[in-house]
Protein backbone atom coordinates (compact mmCIF):
# COMPACT_ATOMS: atom_id res chain seq x y z
CA UNK A 1 0.00 0.00 0.00
CA UNK A 2 1.07 3.47 -1.02
CA UNK A 3 0.99 6.32 1.28
CA UNK A 4 -0.46 9.73 -1.46
CA UNK A 5 2.31 12.56 -1.59
CA UNK A 6 -0.41 14.75 -0.72
CA UNK A 7 -1.41 13.40 2.39
CA UNK A 8 1.91 12.67 3.54
CA UNK A 9 2.50 16.58 3.65
CA UNK A 10 -0.49 17.41 5.13
CA UNK A 11 0.21 14.89 7.88
CA UNK A 12 3.75 16.48 8.66
CA UNK A 13 2.34 19.88 8.37
CA UNK A 14 0.86 19.22 11.98
CA UNK A 15 4.57 18.06 13.36
CA UNK A 16 6.30 21.23 14.70
CA UNK A 17 9.95 21.95 13.51
CA UNK A 18 12.52 23.95 14.34
CA UNK A 19 13.50 26.45 11.83
CA UNK A 20 17.35 26.32 10.67
CA UNK A 21 19.02 27.41 8.01
CA UNK A 22 22.31 25.09 6.55
CA UNK A 23 24.90 27.37 5.25
CA UNK A 24 27.84 26.58 2.83
CA UNK A 25 30.84 28.49 1.78
CA UNK A 26 34.46 29.47 3.31
CA UNK A 27 34.48 32.60 0.48
CA UNK A 28 32.52 35.27 -0.35
CA UNK A 29 30.87 34.62 -4.18
CA UNK A 30 30.97 31.12 -3.02
CA UNK A 31 28.07 30.87 -0.13
CA UNK A 32 24.81 29.49 -0.46
CA UNK A 33 22.15 28.27 1.81
CA UNK A 34 18.62 26.85 2.35
CA UNK A 35 16.02 26.88 5.02
CA UNK A 36 15.21 23.32 6.79
CA UNK A 37 13.59 21.82 9.69
CA UNK A 38 14.90 18.89 9.05
CA UNK A 39 17.67 19.50 11.38
CA UNK A 40 18.16 17.58 14.68
CA UNK A 41 20.95 16.20 17.08
CA UNK A 42 22.36 12.81 16.49
CA UNK A 43 24.60 12.44 19.41
CA UNK A 44 26.43 13.81 22.03
CA UNK A 45 29.53 11.59 21.34
CA UNK A 46 31.21 12.43 19.32
CA UNK A 47 28.76 16.16 19.16
CA UNK A 48 27.04 15.70 15.97
CA UNK A 49 23.98 16.52 13.67
CA UNK A 50 21.30 15.34 10.94
CA UNK A 51 20.76 17.48 8.08
CA UNK A 52 18.12 16.22 4.72
CA UNK A 53 18.90 18.17 2.09
CA UNK A 54 17.24 17.88 -1.38
CA UNK A 55 19.70 16.84 -4.41
CA UNK A 56 18.26 19.89 -6.07
CA UNK A 57 19.43 22.24 -3.62
CA UNK A 58 22.57 24.31 -4.84
CA UNK A 59 24.01 23.96 -1.11
CA UNK A 60 24.06 19.88 -1.93
CA UNK A 61 26.74 19.94 -4.23
CA UNK A 62 28.34 22.27 -2.30
CA UNK A 63 28.35 20.33 0.84
CA UNK A 64 29.73 17.78 -0.24
CA UNK A 65 32.32 19.68 -2.36
CA UNK A 66 33.27 21.97 1.09
CA UNK A 67 32.94 19.04 3.26
CA UNK A 68 31.70 21.55 5.97
CA UNK A 69 28.52 23.18 6.43
CA UNK A 70 26.65 25.37 9.35
CA UNK A 71 23.22 24.90 10.81
CA UNK A 72 21.92 27.67 12.24
CA UNK A 73 18.83 27.56 14.49
CA UNK A 74 16.53 30.83 13.78
CA UNK A 75 14.89 32.70 16.35
CA UNK A 76 11.47 34.96 16.11
CA UNK A 77 13.08 37.81 14.79
CA UNK A 78 14.99 35.42 11.73
CA UNK A 79 11.39 34.94 9.98
CA UNK A 80 12.27 37.10 6.64
CA UNK A 81 16.03 35.40 6.93
CA UNK A 82 14.02 32.21 6.90
CA UNK A 83 12.18 32.99 4.08
CA UNK A 84 15.04 34.81 2.29
CA UNK A 85 17.16 31.54 2.37
CA UNK A 86 13.66 29.46 1.15
CA UNK A 87 13.78 31.23 -2.16
CA UNK A 88 10.62 32.85 -1.85
CA UNK A 89 11.89 36.23 -1.76
CA UNK A 90 14.02 35.80 -5.06
CA UNK A 91 17.47 36.04 -3.40
CA UNK A 92 19.97 33.61 -4.52
CA UNK A 93 23.50 32.21 -3.37
CA UNK A 94 25.82 34.78 -1.85
CA UNK A 95 23.43 37.56 -1.73
CA UNK A 96 21.52 35.93 0.51
CA UNK A 97 23.82 36.02 3.84
CA UNK A 98 23.53 40.27 2.54
CA UNK A 99 20.74 39.83 5.32
CA UNK A 100 21.84 38.90 9.02
CA UNK A 101 25.05 38.80 10.45
CA UNK A 102 27.46 36.02 9.66
CA UNK A 103 30.69 35.15 11.25
CA UNK A 104 33.17 32.76 9.44
CA UNK A 105 33.39 29.63 11.91
CA UNK A 106 35.96 27.36 12.01
CA UNK A 107 35.08 24.74 9.32
CA UNK A 108 34.92 28.42 7.14
CA UNK A 109 30.87 27.91 6.86
CA UNK A 110 28.92 30.87 7.40
CA UNK A 111 27.49 31.00 10.99
CA UNK A 112 24.82 33.16 11.98
CA UNK A 113 26.14 35.88 14.91
CA UNK A 114 22.73 35.97 16.76
CA UNK A 115 21.46 32.29 15.91
CA UNK A 116 19.70 30.28 18.98
CA UNK A 117 21.88 27.69 18.41
CA UNK A 118 25.24 27.45 15.54
CA UNK A 119 26.49 24.11 14.51
CA UNK A 120 29.93 24.21 12.46
CA UNK A 121 30.44 20.99 11.27
CA UNK A 122 32.28 18.94 8.90
CA UNK A 123 30.76 16.60 6.69
CA UNK A 124 31.24 12.99 8.22
CA UNK A 125 28.57 10.65 6.73
CA UNK A 126 26.37 10.67 3.73
CA UNK A 127 23.58 8.66 3.21
CA UNK A 128 21.16 9.56 -0.50
CA UNK A 129 17.57 8.62 -0.83
CA UNK A 130 15.65 9.15 -3.89
CA UNK A 131 15.00 12.80 -3.80
CA UNK A 132 17.28 13.60 -0.79
CA UNK A 133 21.02 13.38 0.62
CA UNK A 134 20.92 13.13 4.62
CA UNK A 135 24.36 14.80 5.97
CA UNK A 136 25.97 13.80 9.33
CA UNK A 137 28.09 16.97 10.50
CA UNK A 138 30.41 16.08 13.41
CA UNK A 139 31.15 19.24 15.44
CA UNK A 140 33.74 21.64 15.49
CA UNK A 141 32.32 24.72 16.94
CA UNK A 142 29.12 25.70 18.22
CA UNK A 143 27.40 28.95 19.51
CA UNK A 144 23.65 29.37 21.81
CA UNK A 145 21.73 32.24 23.00
CA UNK A 146 19.35 31.18 25.38
CA UNK A 147 17.57 34.25 25.63
CA UNK A 148 16.24 33.81 22.32
CA UNK A 149 12.74 32.65 21.52
CA UNK A 150 13.09 29.54 18.76
CA UNK A 151 11.21 29.95 15.83
CA UNK A 152 9.36 26.63 14.77
CA UNK A 153 7.00 26.09 11.51
CA UNK A 154 3.54 24.64 11.90
CA UNK A 155 0.56 24.44 9.38
CA UNK A 156 2.17 26.80 6.99
CA UNK A 157 3.09 29.28 9.48
CA UNK A 158 5.99 30.65 11.75
CA UNK A 159 5.49 30.72 15.22
CA UNK A 160 7.29 30.28 18.91
CA UNK A 161 7.11 27.77 21.37
CA UNK A 162 5.00 28.92 24.56
CA UNK A 163 5.59 27.22 27.52
CA UNK A 164 3.50 25.12 29.86
CA UNK A 165 3.37 27.43 32.79
CA UNK A 166 1.09 25.47 35.02
CA UNK A 167 1.74 22.99 37.18
CA UNK A 168 1.52 19.09 34.99
CA UNK A 169 1.89 16.31 37.84
CA UNK A 170 2.93 12.72 37.14
CA UNK A 171 2.04 10.96 40.36
CA UNK A 172 3.72 12.96 42.99
CA UNK A 173 6.07 14.48 40.53
CA UNK A 174 6.55 17.65 39.16
CA UNK A 175 7.32 17.62 35.29
CA UNK A 176 8.07 21.03 34.61
CA UNK A 177 11.26 19.61 36.29
CA UNK A 178 11.72 16.61 34.83
CA UNK A 179 14.40 16.39 32.13
CA UNK A 180 14.52 13.15 29.64
CA UNK A 181 17.25 12.20 31.47
CA UNK A 182 15.03 10.94 34.17
CA UNK A 183 13.06 8.64 31.91
CA UNK A 184 16.14 6.86 30.79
Amino acid sequence: MSVDATDFKQAMRQCAGAVALVTVGAEHGTRTGLTVTSACSLSDSPPSLIVSVNRNASAHTRIREEGAFAINFLHEGHALLALTFSGQKGVNGDDRFAFGEWKRGATGAPVLIDAVAAFDCVLAQEFETRTHSIFVGEVRGVSHAATAAPLVYLRGHFHTPQEIRETISLGDLDARHLSWTDFS
